[in-house]
């Protein structure tokens, strides 16, 4: 039988990622002023036709990058090679104002959830573009807090431009071999030059070694350095602003110097699991100029704004792999059919329940996410409470861990909803899999967020501002929706009666994950029910799903677990940390009391 005869599959078909998407346009009416909606509705619409075509045309043509290091004659040229794809994947990215947006304000504080949004849909379709523009995103808001005004006039506007031809993507530094996301025994040096002003700032030499630099494609970098001794730790380290090439700014048409122009050498490129599109190398740094930012040895305090909001574009990217594999999953079960061809897979009831777990997962984590970029955005305009303030505090590093972490295992399930068909690298999940596990890596693991969390909570208000919102969504509710959903509210009050203890200083040194995800069931849940009631308030289309999707999140998605787990935790006794070394290391293994980990 030739390839042509016989059955023949029917190939899913995918509709535009943000009209067709159960969750967003709903998300952005309830959570936009009117008027906003309008405008941002229609480019969603436009742009979502965008991702389908000009999108998805690019990372066709998206190959990963090389490194030819000596020409013919034996020179160090460092040719740093990408395709034309990724550079076109950029582009886009830039007249499409995924960076610009949230700094032109139009919108005011309504700019961030719109250009989430857009980044939303396109995030599946751009082979990981965001890894720069996350950075450029983070590095535009330092200069915008502590750049010098010669920063802010010649750098600033090219990292929030929507001209590819003049628009810069920056490149954050900070990871060296002696440890990751703990950065106190950083080893690179940042020496004053003597008598050397420039208009940028404080002129200093850079030298050390950054053992993992994403997008070392890009104009320019923040890094952190020593400038105090190394037994000062963290509190000796400062920030830069790093020219990767020389000179910085160039007249338009201009080629495009090497790294070696700032005494900067690229070692290798990374061999990694995914993300194979992005150029991320070792960088020797060899005395590089570079620009004091802000005072010195305050460098940890000011990468702050960068780490919120990577962290916010990495949780963003998580829900958006999931939204893609989701949508291919869904779309499937019109076409395929069982039972000797007479029942597609969508009327056959055990698959659509496992789909339908999917979907309140998925539901849960968008309304969780873009519940934190809602207070972003206030924040960085100013017009956030202090208790919306204070909740973003711990919202920041609970969306990226809580989605990272649902994230990658509800990939895995869509493939299989696919049957063999998902394990094909042709429908691109395998792909999203691959590029999506970095999430739950870069920027902290989640045992590093867990503990970032344990810190917010206790050095600040920030639990009780979170708790009293907590309190005062739930009382909003109708009374008649307070009888529909007597059980899950109760269920929902038990666990935050427990979220204080699970943070009670000192913590129990096993607490800190089984409280992260406490508090991200917690929180995802409001999040849910907020939804819910200004749906049922407002008559929105479909309100009974949104109460369902409640309902089900609370009662079945994981909640009991998680309070069952940090009561498994504070109840261990102080000899669990010698029996688990002992699993895992063999019997005759130490551990030190003062162990937090």
């Amino acid at each position: 039988m030739r390839v042509e005869e016989g059955f023949q599959p029917v190939p899913f078909v995918e509709g535009n990622p943000y009209s067709t998407d159960p969750v967003l346009p709903a998300l952005l009416k309830r959570i936009l002023p009117s008027e906003v909606f309008q405008d941002v509705d229609k480019d969603l619409e436009r742009f979502g036709g965008e991702v389908l075509t000009t999108m998805r045309e690019l990372t066709q043509r998206a190959t990963p990058p090389q490194l030819v290091q000596y020409d013919s004659w034996g020179r160090r040229v460092d040719d740093l090679r990408t395709s034309e794809g990724w550079r076109g994947l950029k582009d886009v990215f830039h007249r499409e104002g995924i960076v610009a947006i949230s700094y032109e304000r139009r919108y005011r504080e309504h700019s961030r959830p719109y250009a989430f949004a857009k980044l939303f849909i396109t995030a599946a379709d751009s082979d990981v573009t965001d890894c720069p523009m996350s950075m450029t995103d983070g590095v535009a808001r330092v200069l915008e807090l502590v750049g010098s005004p010669a920063l802010k006039q010649d750098v600033l506007p090219r990292l929030i431009s929507r001209d590819p031809t003049t628009a810069f993507t920056a490149g954050q530094w900070m990871t060296e071999r002696p440890g990751g996301s703990d950065v106190s025994r950083t080893e690179t040096v940042a020496t004053p030059v003597a008598g050397a002003t420039t208009q940028y700032g404080p002129q200093y030499k850079i030298d050390g070694f950054k053992w993992f630099s994403s997008a070392t494609d890009s104009d320019v970098a923040l890094a952190l350095a020593r400038t105090g001794r190394p037994e000062d730790g963290s509190r000796g380290l400062s920030l830069f602003l790093i020219p990767v090439r020389l000179p910085l700014i160039r007249p338009p048409g201009t080629p495009r110097p090497p790294a070696l122009t700032n005494n900067i050498f690229i070692h290798r490129l990374k061999n990694k699991f995914g993300t194979k599109i992005v150029p991320t190398a070792e960088l020797s740094i060899q005395g590089a100029e570079a620009y004091l930012l802000g005072q010195p040895n305050q460098g940890v305090k000011l990468i702050t704004p960068v780490l919120n909001i990577t962290r916010t574009h990495s949780a963003v990217g998580s829900v958006a792999y999931f939204r893609k594999c989701l949508a291919i999953a869904t779309a499937h079960s019109h076409g395929r059919a069982i039972k000797g061809g007479r029942q597609l897979l969508k009327d056959t009831p055990l698959h659509v329940a496992e789909l339908a777990k999917l979907h309140v997962l998925y539901r849960a984590l968008v309304q969780f996410v873009f519940g934190s970029v809602v207070l972003l955005g206030k924040t960085e305009c100013g017009v956030a409470t202090e208790s919306e303030s204070l909740r973003l505090r711990l919202m920041t590093p609970a969306i990226k861990a809580f989605a990272a972490e649902k994230c990658t295992t509800a990939m895995e399930e869509c493939m299989t909803m696919l049957g063999g068909e998902g394990y094909m690298e042709e429908n691109g999940i395998t792909k999203l899999i691959q590029d999506g596990l970095v999430e739950k890596i870069w920027e902290g693991t989640i045992t590093v967020l867990s503990l970032d969390l344990v810190r917010a909570a206790e050095k600040s208000p920030a639990l009780d501002a979170f708790i009293k919102w907590v309190h005062e969504i739930i009382i909003s509710c109708p009374e008649e929706l307070v009888r529909t959903l007597d059980e899950p509210l109760a269920n929902l009050r038990k666990a935050l009666g427990l979220l204080p203890d699970a943070y009670k200083a000192p913590i129990h040194p096993l607490a800190p994950r089984p409280a992260l995800f406490l508090f991200c069931h917690i929180a995802s849940s409001v999040y849910l029910l907020e939804h819910a009631v200004w749906a049922f308030k407002t008559s929105e289309p479909g309100y009974e799903t949104d109460l369902e999707v409640f309902k089900r999140w609370v009662m079945e998605g994981g909640l009991d677990v998680a309070l069952e787990n940090v009561r498994r935790a504070k109840g261990a006794s102080h000899d669990r940390a010698r029996v688990d070394s002992a699993i895992v290391y063999g019997s005759g293994t130490k551990v030190k009391a003062t162990a937090r980990l």
